[in-house]
């Protein structure tokens, strides 16, 4: 398990293929350990990770909390309603403070893009960047792609579809640049109010058509709309979107298959995805969720060093 050479985790950009192939065949290994009845392994006893969530999660902080725990690390979790932040201090004091307690990895979600790169410069212990306003969310991508490979058996060559508020979604681009670097081709698909200016720079293209966007496609990646970081409203109704937008039985008579459909969560049922569709047998949406514990414990060996003992036992 050698070639991992970061401090800390900020964004895709940031990995080499060699290192995404790395997470994932490590996470192989750590969802084995996850399978068993004791999901229990003392490869990082004795180091420390702070989850400090600014914004709210359900998943993405659980999962964090879960994977190290799995791997014996000491966890504190973080949010700002319970930090000193409430009462005026900033994020760098509140991180240089916490760096004074000698943690190994701080795990960071902020609604403030940029945050994480902000702070890792200046702090002792690694950063895992668990979501930065609009800008990413790499442990989200790195799932997703887990789960393909996982469900697809690759990744080079695979024609996936991104569905929805492309525009402020950290989880699109993260996953853009992850797909792209490992050899997907990729469309993305919305409201136009809602897809980025000269999104074709990316390296994707764009059709506003979901049903068109779909076709012939082996993976459906449907987005959440991102309410609360939209300045206004960029459809008319809930409704109309869901017509126009939203991905049911009907539209996925486009898509191969065989195709997988796919959601960071949480969903906006009846509105970008049809029930029918979420629970349905096309849907990864709850195998997501399994593997971003794998892929995180995955990251957390890989960071914070438990690599270098040479065996995950």
């Amino acid at each position: 398990m050698e070639g991992f050479n970061h401090k800390d985790l900020l964004g895709m950009g940031q990995l080499s293929v060699r290192d995404i192939e790395l997470i994932l065949d490590t996470a192989e290994s750590m969802k084995e350990v996850s399978q068993r009845d004791i999901k229990k392994v003392p490869t990082l006893r004795g180091k420390s990770i702070v989850n400090f969530f600014y914004e709210p999660s359900t998943r993405t902080r659980a999962s964090f909390e879960l994977a190290a725990k799995r791997l014996s690390a000491d966890t504190i979790s973080l949010s700002s309603s319970g930090s000193s932040m409430t009462k005026g201090e900033t994020l760098m004091d509140t991180a240089k403070n916490l760096q004074a307690m000698n943690p190994d990895l701080i795990v960071l979600r902020h609604s403030s893009s940029g945050a994480p790169h902000m702070l890792a410069p200046e702090i002792k212990a690694g950063i895992i960047n668990a979501g930065d306003g609009t800008n990413e969310h790499p442990t989200q991508a790195l799932l997703d792609l887990f789960t393909i490979r996982e469900k697809k058996g690759r990744l080079q060559g695979l024609k996936v579809a991104i569905i929805g508020d492309i525009k402020h979604s950290r989880v699109a681009r993260s996953n853009i640049i992850g797909l792209k670097k490992m050899g997907a081709d990729v469309t993305i698909s919305g409201p136009p109010t809602m897809i980025p200016v000269n999104a074709e720079s990316l390296g994707v293209d764009v059709i506003n058509n979901p049903a068109e966007a779909i076709k012939d496609k082996d993976v459906i990646m449907v987005l959440r709309i991102q309410l609360e970081r939209q300045s206004k409203l960029l459809f008319p109704t809930a409704r109309e979107y869901s017509t126009y937008f939203g991905i049911n039985r009907e539209t996925l008579k486009n898509a191969k298959e065989d195709a997988i459909v796919m959601h960071p969560g949480p969903i906006n049922r009846g509105v970008e995805l049809a029930s029918d569709v979420a629970d349905g047998p096309f849907s990864v949406i709850l195998e997501q969720v399994t593997n971003g514990v794998a892929v995180r414990m995955a990251l957390l060996y890989l960071l914070v060093g438990g690599h270098k003992s040479g065996n995950i036992d």
